[in-house]
């Protein structure tokens, strides 16, 4: 259900040119479904966290402040952000504390495959992407990262079978269907 209001609530996105994609007003929503519907749309935004704070410290929301992932009071949202804008902005130690201080969802072992994968350690990231696959099976930000991995070891068929299995799960037209998309198609999405 989620899935099918995220796909209505989310702007059209173009392959020709650059990848855009406009936000509607987030004060609309709740911050779990802010969350859920950006990773539906676009690469993360740059925040403070990337911005102003040197490695080895996050922007904390609740604070104002720069401090290190072990001290921020945010809630696992804003922590959840943090984590998937330095893993996306190259900065994996961040990422690696940052999920350390969280809960362990389908979400945190997506971007531990994320950073995993990152970090050249394929047969970890594999491990991380099937356990969130397992918790859940409609994750479609572990089905387009597993794939992009599949495709880069060589396993073409195994990776449009994320595709597909994406498209399936009601994905078409979402950011993690277009990112595996382009990466097939020998683009770099930036995933």
């Amino acid at each position: 259900m989620f899935q099918q209001q995220a796909k209505s609530m989310i702007p059209s996105v173009t392959l020709g040119g650059s990848i855009r994609a406009a936000f509607f007003t987030l004060a609309m929503v709740t911050p779990a479904l802010a969350v859920e519907l950006e990773e539906f749309s676009a690469p993360p935004k740059p925040t403070e966290t990337t911005t102003d704070c040197a490695e080895g410290f996050i922007y904390d929301d609740a604070t104002k402040a720069c401090v290190t992932p072990e001290a921020s009071i945010d809630d696992q949202a804003a922590l959840y952000l943090d984590a998937r804008e330095l893993a996306w902005a190259g900065r994996l130690e961040d990422a690696i504390r940052v999920l350390a201080r969280m809960e362990k969802t389908d979400k945190t072992l997506t971007y531990q495959g994320f950073v995993a994968r990152k970090s050249g350690d394929w047969t970890s990231a594999e491990s991380f992407y099937l356990a969130a696959l397992d918790a859940n099976p409609n994750n479609l930000l572990a089905r387009s990262y597993y794939g992009q991995g599949l495709a880069d070891a060589g396993f073409i068929k195994a990776a449009e079978n994320q595709l597909s299995e994406i498209r399936q799960r009601g994905g078409r037209q979402t950011w993690p269907e277009i990112a595996l998309r382009l990466h097939l198609d020998g683009a770099d999405s930036g995933y």
